[in-house]
């Protein structure tokens, strides 16, 4: 991993209480702008960091698969759905469909995915600091400033512009 990206993950490790209880003092503050704040952080984030140069998500983090990702999925297979969940997937303890390994098994040694144009819902949303509702997202938040060093790069930024 890219050394600057490893040091925005390294930090987000040591200050986790921290962050913890700024994302929850934060959703008691219901600030009403924060939609745009953690959208415009995250687009700086992504100015730096490059998904590519690092892949750590698909390395670490299992998406939840939907039917439709599934559905969408074993059509680019040209299978049956059931004959993918069989091959790929496995049933997590919150009974959701889940990748049966990771890292996961469309990540090429390139960080290219190899149902990028297919992949599930939840990778294309990922880290999901780009969407509307940010307040209902704060939980979430905090857990990826552990796997995605955009993530804790934004929450880094959003604790300057909270505290202004």
């Amino acid at each position: 991993m890219n050394p600057a990206y490893k040091k925005y993950l390294d930090t987000a490790y040591q200050k986790q209480l921290e962050n913890k209880k700024f994302l929850e003092k934060l959703k008691k503050q219901r600030i009403s702008n924060l939609d745009q704040t953690i959208n415009r952080l995250n687009d700086e984030a992504f100015e730096e960091i490059d998904c590519m140069q690092c892949a750590n998500c698909c390395k670490t983090t299992g998406p939840l698969l939907l039917n439709k990702d599934i559905d969408r999925l074993a059509k680019a297979f040209k299978t049956k759905p059931s004959l993918f969940v069989d091959q790929y997937l496995k049933i997590d303890e919150d009974k959701d469909y889940v990748f049966k390994q990771m890292p996961c098994v469309f990540l090429g040694d390139d960080h290219y995915c190899k149902v990028y144009e297919n992949r599930p819902n939840a990778c294309r949303e990922y880290p999901h600091t780009q969407q509307r509702d940010q307040l209902q997202k704060l939980k979430i938040t905090f857990n990826n400033t552990l796997i995605c060093p955009a993530v804790a790069k934004i929450v880094e930024e959003l604790k300057k512009t909270v505290d202004k």
